[in-house]
Protein backbone atom coordinates (compact mmCIF):
# COMPACT_ATOMS: atom_id res chain seq x y z
CA UNK A 1 0.00 0.00 0.00
CA UNK A 2 2.82 2.29 0.73
CA UNK A 3 3.39 2.90 -3.15
CA UNK A 4 0.36 3.57 -3.53
CA UNK A 5 0.79 6.61 -1.04
CA UNK A 6 4.11 8.08 -1.11
CA UNK A 7 4.91 9.89 -4.06
CA UNK A 8 8.40 11.42 -3.90
CA UNK A 9 7.90 14.02 -6.29
CA UNK A 10 5.36 16.13 -4.78
CA UNK A 11 7.10 18.77 -2.35
CA UNK A 12 10.30 17.02 -3.30
CA UNK A 13 13.45 18.16 -5.45
CA UNK A 14 11.23 17.82 -8.51
CA UNK A 15 8.79 20.53 -7.67
CA UNK A 16 11.48 22.86 -6.03
CA UNK A 17 12.02 24.25 -9.40
CA UNK A 18 8.92 25.35 -10.88
CA UNK A 19 8.57 27.17 -7.34
CA UNK A 20 11.56 28.61 -8.03
CA UNK A 21 10.10 29.80 -11.39
CA UNK A 22 7.24 31.10 -10.46
CA UNK A 23 8.94 33.29 -7.26
CA UNK A 24 11.27 34.57 -9.89
CA UNK A 25 8.38 35.48 -12.54
CA UNK A 26 6.48 37.21 -9.69
CA UNK A 27 9.44 39.16 -8.02
CA UNK A 28 10.27 40.91 -11.53
CA UNK A 29 6.47 41.12 -11.89
CA UNK A 30 6.16 43.23 -8.41
CA UNK A 31 9.31 45.53 -8.98
CA UNK A 32 8.31 46.46 -12.63
CA UNK A 33 4.92 47.26 -11.01
CA UNK A 34 7.04 49.48 -8.78
CA UNK A 35 9.22 51.46 -11.08
CA UNK A 36 6.41 51.92 -13.09
CA UNK A 37 4.15 53.51 -11.03
CA UNK A 38 5.86 55.35 -8.98
CA UNK A 39 6.29 57.99 -12.28
CA UNK A 40 2.59 57.36 -13.23
CA UNK A 41 1.73 59.03 -10.07
CA UNK A 42 3.70 61.75 -10.77
CA UNK A 43 1.92 62.30 -14.03
CA UNK A 44 -1.50 61.90 -12.81
CA UNK A 45 -0.55 65.33 -10.42
CA UNK A 46 1.18 66.64 -13.54
CA UNK A 47 -2.01 66.39 -16.51
CA UNK A 48 -4.69 66.07 -14.07
CA UNK A 49 -6.18 63.13 -16.46
CA UNK A 50 -9.12 61.08 -14.61
CA UNK A 51 -7.89 58.03 -17.05
CA UNK A 52 -4.23 58.15 -15.78
CA UNK A 53 -5.92 58.53 -12.22
CA UNK A 54 -7.74 55.46 -12.74
CA UNK A 55 -4.42 53.46 -14.19
CA UNK A 56 -3.06 54.62 -11.31
CA UNK A 57 -5.43 53.40 -8.69
CA UNK A 58 -5.70 50.16 -10.86
CA UNK A 59 -1.95 49.45 -10.54
CA UNK A 60 -1.71 50.13 -7.09
CA UNK A 61 -4.24 47.69 -6.39
CA UNK A 62 -2.47 45.08 -8.84
CA UNK A 63 0.40 45.98 -7.55
CA UNK A 64 -0.93 44.99 -4.00
CA UNK A 65 -1.96 41.62 -5.25
CA UNK A 66 1.09 40.67 -6.63
CA UNK A 67 3.19 41.69 -3.43
CA UNK A 68 0.60 38.93 -1.64
CA UNK A 69 1.22 36.37 -4.56
CA UNK A 70 4.53 36.69 -4.20
CA UNK A 71 4.29 36.48 -0.44
CA UNK A 72 2.60 33.36 -1.28
CA UNK A 73 5.20 31.63 -3.81
CA UNK A 74 7.82 32.30 -1.01
CA UNK A 75 5.85 30.14 1.79
CA UNK A 76 5.46 28.03 -0.47
CA UNK A 77 9.44 27.23 -1.26
CA UNK A 78 10.70 27.42 2.37
CA UNK A 79 7.87 25.20 3.91
CA UNK A 80 7.58 23.08 0.61
CA UNK A 81 4.56 20.53 -0.12
CA UNK A 82 5.25 18.72 2.63
CA UNK A 83 3.99 20.73 5.49
CA UNK A 84 0.62 20.33 4.03
CA UNK A 85 -1.10 17.12 2.74
CA UNK A 86 -2.49 18.48 -0.65
CA UNK A 87 0.33 20.90 -1.31
CA UNK A 88 -0.67 25.00 -0.97
CA UNK A 89 -3.04 25.53 -3.96
CA UNK A 90 -5.46 26.96 -1.05
CA UNK A 91 -3.07 29.32 -0.50
CA UNK A 92 -2.80 30.37 -3.91
CA UNK A 93 -6.58 30.60 -4.70
CA UNK A 94 -6.80 32.26 -1.85
CA UNK A 95 -4.11 34.77 -4.02
CA UNK A 96 -6.28 34.97 -7.05
CA UNK A 97 -9.59 35.79 -4.71
CA UNK A 98 -7.64 38.90 -3.34
CA UNK A 99 -6.10 39.99 -6.50
CA UNK A 100 -10.56 40.10 -7.83
CA UNK A 101 -11.32 41.58 -4.76
CA UNK A 102 -8.84 44.55 -4.69
CA UNK A 103 -9.88 44.92 -8.79
CA UNK A 104 -13.78 45.63 -7.53
CA UNK A 105 -12.28 48.45 -5.16
CA UNK A 106 -10.53 49.91 -7.37
CA UNK A 107 -13.72 49.60 -9.73
CA UNK A 108 -15.68 51.61 -7.08
CA UNK A 109 -12.45 54.40 -6.47
CA UNK A 110 -12.51 55.02 -10.09
CA UNK A 111 -16.18 55.31 -10.84
CA UNK A 112 -16.50 58.06 -7.95
CA UNK A 113 -13.37 60.03 -9.24
CA UNK A 114 -14.50 59.49 -13.26
CA UNK A 115 -18.28 60.97 -11.89
CA UNK A 116 -16.73 63.98 -10.80
CA UNK A 117 -14.91 64.49 -13.79
CA UNK A 118 -18.15 64.36 -16.02
CA UNK A 119 -20.02 66.77 -13.98
CA UNK A 120 -16.78 69.19 -13.77
CA UNK A 121 -14.58 68.27 -16.73
CA UNK A 122 -11.20 70.16 -16.91
CA UNK A 123 -8.86 70.13 -19.61
CA UNK A 124 -5.40 68.26 -19.56
CA UNK A 125 -2.14 70.40 -18.06
CA UNK A 126 0.43 71.13 -20.57
CA UNK A 127 2.61 68.38 -19.59
CA UNK A 128 0.36 65.50 -21.14
CA UNK A 129 2.85 65.03 -23.73
CA UNK A 130 5.33 63.65 -21.11
CA UNK A 131 2.55 61.23 -19.56
CA UNK A 132 2.55 59.91 -23.72
CA UNK A 133 5.68 59.08 -23.46
CA UNK A 134 5.46 57.16 -20.09
CA UNK A 135 2.14 55.45 -21.22
CA UNK A 136 4.42 54.07 -24.20
CA UNK A 137 7.11 52.67 -22.32
CA UNK A 138 4.08 50.94 -19.50
CA UNK A 139 2.16 49.31 -22.75
CA UNK A 140 5.56 47.79 -24.05
CA UNK A 141 6.32 46.40 -20.65
CA UNK A 142 3.10 45.15 -19.62
CA UNK A 143 2.82 43.17 -23.00
CA UNK A 144 6.19 41.74 -22.27
CA UNK A 145 5.45 40.45 -19.14
CA UNK A 146 1.70 39.04 -20.43
CA UNK A 147 3.66 37.42 -22.91
CA UNK A 148 6.34 36.01 -20.44
CA UNK A 149 3.93 34.78 -18.38
CA UNK A 150 1.60 33.24 -20.71
CA UNK A 151 4.65 31.36 -21.79
CA UNK A 152 5.21 29.90 -18.56
CA UNK A 153 1.26 29.45 -17.78
CA UNK A 154 1.83 26.79 -20.87
CA UNK A 155 4.73 25.28 -19.52
CA UNK A 156 3.93 25.26 -15.49
CA UNK A 157 0.20 25.97 -14.97
CA UNK A 158 -0.46 27.24 -11.26
CA UNK A 159 -3.50 29.28 -9.89
CA UNK A 160 -1.09 32.29 -9.29
CA UNK A 161 0.65 32.35 -12.59
CA UNK A 162 -2.82 32.17 -14.54
CA UNK A 163 -3.74 34.88 -12.42
CA UNK A 164 -0.75 36.99 -13.53
CA UNK A 165 -1.42 36.37 -17.08
CA UNK A 166 -4.73 38.16 -16.56
CA UNK A 167 -3.61 40.72 -15.31
CA UNK A 168 -0.75 41.80 -17.32
CA UNK A 169 -3.35 41.49 -20.13
CA UNK A 170 -5.68 43.55 -18.73
CA UNK A 171 -2.86 46.36 -17.84
CA UNK A 172 -1.60 45.72 -21.35
CA UNK A 173 -5.19 46.51 -23.12
CA UNK A 174 -5.55 49.51 -20.53
CA UNK A 175 -2.22 51.16 -20.86
CA UNK A 176 -3.18 51.51 -24.80
CA UNK A 177 -6.42 52.91 -24.44
CA UNK A 178 -5.01 55.62 -21.54
CA UNK A 179 -2.40 55.88 -24.51
CA UNK A 180 -5.35 56.87 -26.86
CA UNK A 181 -6.94 58.96 -24.67
CA UNK A 182 -4.12 61.00 -24.07
CA UNK A 183 -2.99 61.52 -27.58
CA UNK A 184 -6.27 62.38 -28.88
CA UNK A 185 -6.99 64.88 -25.64
CA UNK A 186 -3.40 66.52 -26.33
CA UNK A 187 -3.89 66.77 -30.08
CA UNK A 188 -7.53 67.75 -30.31
CA UNK A 189 -7.31 70.37 -27.36
CA UNK A 190 -9.63 72.91 -27.66
CA UNK A 191 -12.26 71.67 -29.54
CA UNK A 192 -15.18 71.28 -28.20
CA UNK A 193 -16.40 68.75 -25.99
CA UNK A 194 -13.10 66.63 -25.89
CA UNK A 195 -12.70 67.65 -22.06
CA UNK A 196 -14.72 64.92 -21.80
CA UNK A 197 -13.41 62.35 -23.60
CA UNK A 198 -10.38 61.49 -21.01
CA UNK A 199 -13.10 60.80 -18.50
CA UNK A 200 -15.31 58.91 -20.84
CA UNK A 201 -11.94 56.45 -21.61
CA UNK A 202 -11.49 55.68 -18.10
CA UNK A 203 -15.07 53.37 -18.27
CA UNK A 204 -13.08 51.25 -20.17
CA UNK A 205 -10.79 50.76 -17.44
CA UNK A 206 -13.85 50.24 -15.47
CA UNK A 207 -15.09 47.72 -17.56
CA UNK A 208 -11.53 45.69 -17.29
CA UNK A 209 -11.69 45.51 -13.84
CA UNK A 210 -15.24 44.48 -13.54
CA UNK A 211 -14.62 41.50 -15.61
CA UNK A 212 -11.34 40.80 -14.93
CA UNK A 213 -12.10 40.96 -11.08
CA UNK A 214 -15.47 38.80 -11.65
CA UNK A 215 -14.05 36.43 -13.05
CA UNK A 216 -11.09 35.77 -10.63
CA UNK A 217 -13.25 35.57 -7.62
CA UNK A 218 -15.53 33.07 -9.79
CA UNK A 219 -12.96 31.06 -10.57
CA UNK A 220 -11.38 30.50 -7.38
CA UNK A 221 -14.38 30.02 -5.14
CA UNK A 222 -14.70 26.51 -6.62
CA UNK A 223 -11.38 25.10 -5.77
CA UNK A 224 -11.84 26.62 -3.00
CA UNK A 225 -14.49 24.90 -1.52
CA UNK A 226 -13.24 21.23 -3.30
CA UNK A 227 -15.67 21.40 -6.20
CA UNK A 228 -15.63 17.81 -7.50
CA UNK A 229 -14.06 16.78 -10.94
CA UNK A 230 -15.55 18.37 -14.44
CA UNK A 231 -17.70 15.74 -15.78
CA UNK A 232 -15.61 14.53 -18.87
CA UNK A 233 -12.62 13.25 -16.09
CA UNK A 234 -15.29 11.60 -14.18
CA UNK A 235 -16.59 9.47 -17.44
CA UNK A 236 -12.44 8.76 -17.80
CA UNK A 237 -12.40 7.27 -14.58
CA UNK A 238 -15.55 5.33 -14.83
CA UNK A 239 -14.20 3.79 -18.02
CA UNK A 240 -11.05 2.85 -16.64
CA UNK A 241 -12.81 1.11 -13.65
CA UNK A 242 -15.64 -0.70 -15.77
CA UNK A 243 -12.83 -2.28 -17.98
CA UNK A 244 -11.74 -3.57 -14.83
CA UNK A 245 -15.06 -4.81 -13.11
CA UNK A 246 -13.86 -8.62 -12.57
CA UNK A 247 -11.29 -7.31 -10.25
CA UNK A 248 -12.94 -5.79 -7.59
CA UNK A 249 -16.67 -6.31 -6.09
CA UNK A 250 -17.76 -2.73 -4.92
CA UNK A 251 -17.24 0.97 -5.89
CA UNK A 252 -17.79 3.62 -3.39
CA UNK A 253 -16.84 6.85 -4.97
CA UNK A 254 -14.62 9.50 -6.16
CA UNK A 255 -13.49 12.53 -4.34
CA UNK A 256 -11.19 15.07 -5.60
CA UNK A 257 -8.73 18.09 -4.49
CA UNK A 258 -7.29 20.68 -6.53
CA UNK A 259 -3.84 22.04 -5.12
CA UNK A 260 -2.41 24.71 -7.47
CA UNK A 261 -1.50 22.87 -10.73
CA UNK A 262 -2.22 19.47 -9.18
CA UNK A 263 -5.84 17.27 -8.97
CA UNK A 264 -6.01 14.94 -6.15
CA UNK A 265 -8.29 12.10 -6.61
CA UNK A 266 -9.17 9.48 -4.08
CA UNK A 267 -11.33 6.67 -5.66
CA UNK A 268 -12.60 3.97 -2.79
CA UNK A 269 -13.05 0.33 -4.04
CA UNK A 270 -14.10 -2.64 -2.51
CA UNK A 271 -12.70 -6.45 -2.33
CA UNK A 272 -13.56 -10.06 -1.80
CA UNK A 273 -12.61 -10.76 1.63
CA UNK A 274 -10.45 -13.82 -0.11
CA UNK A 275 -8.60 -11.75 -2.42
CA UNK A 276 -4.64 -11.80 -2.09
CA UNK A 277 -2.94 -8.60 -1.13
CA UNK A 278 -0.68 -8.55 -3.81
CA UNK A 279 -3.43 -9.02 -6.89
CA UNK A 280 -5.36 -5.84 -4.94
CA UNK A 281 -1.92 -4.15 -4.96
CA UNK A 282 -1.34 -4.71 -8.43
CA UNK A 283 -4.87 -3.42 -9.51
CA UNK A 284 -4.41 -0.24 -7.67
CA UNK A 285 -0.67 0.16 -9.30
CA UNK A 286 -2.40 -0.20 -12.91
CA UNK A 287 -5.62 2.42 -12.20
CA UNK A 288 -3.53 4.24 -10.87
CA UNK A 289 -1.24 4.74 -13.95
CA UNK A 290 -3.62 4.49 -16.35
CA UNK A 291 -5.87 7.21 -15.17
CA UNK A 292 -2.79 9.56 -14.58
CA UNK A 293 -1.89 9.57 -17.89
CA UNK A 294 -5.03 9.72 -18.84
CA UNK A 295 -5.79 13.17 -16.49
CA UNK A 296 -3.02 15.51 -16.48
CA UNK A 297 -1.42 16.27 -13.33
CA UNK A 298 -3.40 14.19 -11.64
CA UNK A 299 -2.05 11.98 -8.63
CA UNK A 300 -4.69 9.28 -7.48
CA UNK A 301 -4.53 7.26 -4.79
CA UNK A 302 -6.87 3.83 -4.52
CA UNK A 303 -8.61 3.32 -0.96
CA UNK A 304 -10.00 0.13 -0.56
CA UNK A 305 -12.88 -0.03 1.86
CA UNK A 306 -15.78 -2.14 2.76
CA UNK A 307 -18.13 1.17 2.60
Amino acid sequence: MARDTIRPSDGGAGETAPVESRQRTVLVSLCSDILIWLPEVIAVAITGSATMFADVVKCGNELLATFFAYLVIRKMRKEGQYSYDFGMGKFETITRITTGAVMLVSLLIITFFTYNRLVHPEPLQEGAFLSIGLMFVVSIVDGYQWRKNSRIAQVDPSPIIESQVRLRRAKTFTDIAVLLALLLSFGLAGYPGIEYLDPLVSFVIIGFLLVAGFREISYSLPDLVDKTLEEEYQILILKELTARFDQFNAFYGVRSRRSGSHIYIEISVGFEPERKMGDVQDFIDSVKISIEKLIPGSIVSIVPTSE
